[in-house]
């Protein structure tokens, strides 16, 4: 019988690094499961892919895929044969993708096809919108996992009414979370708001990257006409996502949002970002990790999306969903009205940063299981 796991870690995006990074803390010294960071090169640059990781305290990826990106032609495809190349020189003995992005269902169809146990941690979620190429890359993950890793009750029931048995279904709470706690020290010391001559003022922070806000020309201008009447209220800081940066200098808005006194700001550091959120006012979002991150912190959230896999941020955080068109009136009514208000303490279950802990004790049975030694 196995009992040794040859463990891949598969990352491939900013968001997929602050993941991983607490349970390779936890795993790199575990006496039989052996982690392998592996970077499948979704994002690349420093910005959004080095900087992150060796600030998270990971060390540099055992393997870094090499492939030609030409726009948004096949990247699934060539990820996957990339991958497949790995598993076939040096075979995992599980696969452990995190999140919906393309990386993970990449990493995630190769281990299927190839027999390899597959596992998928923050499974589960659901927005009900297949529009969304992330929904529709979180069910085919899960239709293939051996085990589903959740974060929430939600998406217990959300993967037991899509057929999944209850016994590949695994609640270990919110990994997000082990991170931003993991980090406190960092985010407490850094000093973005001195750089930004912030410090003890009202301010919003706006992230924005999702193609369905930023891809369609009409949606963007929109959204920054919003976004530049708030600022005619409140300071108004957005850090550019480079989908984001590139859209707006294509349809013109940089230098409108310029004149009306947005900050524009480069991609941030985990620690600069997370000191940033934490005194803000008010953040803007259509990111799911910033909904989490926003509601474990107490900090008021208007997120422009129609629906959102992270239900619990709205009916237990801080989060709220709101529509282009009503944005700038939320947002100044809502600064308007908490200028006083004091940031709630989050109360949800397994928002403890004991994720990682959970995890392992998951990946202990698990390599003792059926399933591992299919």
């Amino acid at each position: 019988m196995r009992t040794q796991m040859k463990l891949h870690l598969i990352a491939g995006a900013r968001p997929n690094f602050m993941k991983i990074a607490p349970l390779w803390r936890e795993l790199h010294r575990h006496e039989v499961i052996r982690p392998s960071f592996i970077h499948m090169a979704q994002h690349r640059d420093d910005a959004m892919a080095s900087m992150i990781w060796r600030e998270l305290g990971l060390p540099d990826p055992d393997h870094i895929l090499e492939w030609d990106r030409h726009g948004d032609e096949d990247v699934l495809g060539q990820m996957m044969d990339q991958y497949l190349d790995l598993c076939r020189l040096d075979r995992p003995d599980a696969v452990l993708v995190v999140g919906d992005v393309t990386a993970s269902l990449a990493a995630g169809k190769v281990a299927y096809e190839r027999g390899i146990p597959l596992i998928h941690l923050e499974a589960g979620l659901r927005c009900f919108d297949l529009s969304v190429p992330e929904e529709r890359n979180r069910i085919e993950i899960d239709q293939m996992a051996d085990l589903h890793l959740t974060p929430s009750q939600d998406a217990d029931v959300n993967l037991l009414a899509e057929g999944i048995d209850s016994d590949r279904i695994r609640r270990v709470g919110n990994i997000m979370i082990d991170t931003l706690m993991m980090m406190g020290g960092a985010i407490k010391r850094d000093g973005i708001l001195d750089r930004l001559e912030l410090r003890g003022q009202d301010y919003v922070v706006v992230t924005l990257h999702r193609p369905g806000n930023v891809d369609t020309p009409d949606t963007l201008s929109s959204i920054c006409q919003q976004l530049c009447e708030i600022a005619r209220h409140i300071p108004v800081c957005l850090p550019l996502h480079p989908r984001t940066q590139q859209q707006l200098a294509l349809g013109g808005q940089i230098t409108v949002l310029e004149k009306a006194g947005i900050r524009l700001l480069p991609p941030l550091g985990y620690s600069a970002f997370g000191r940033l959120i934490r005194d803000a006012k008010l953040v803007i979002t259509d990111s799911g990790g910033v909904q989490e991150e926003t509601t474990w912190l107490g900090i008021p959230c208007l997120t422009l999306r129609p629906s959102t896999e992270r239900p619990v941020t709205v009916t237990d955080g801080t989060n709220r969903l709101v529509r282009v068109s009503e944005l700038a009136s939320t947002a100044i009514d809502h600064v308007q009205r908490s200028r006083a208000e004091t940031h709630p303490v989050c109360k949800i279950p397994l928002w403890d940063g004991k994720t990682a802990s959970r995890v392992i004790r998951e990946l202990d049975q698990f390599r003792l299981s059926e399933a591992f030694r299919k």
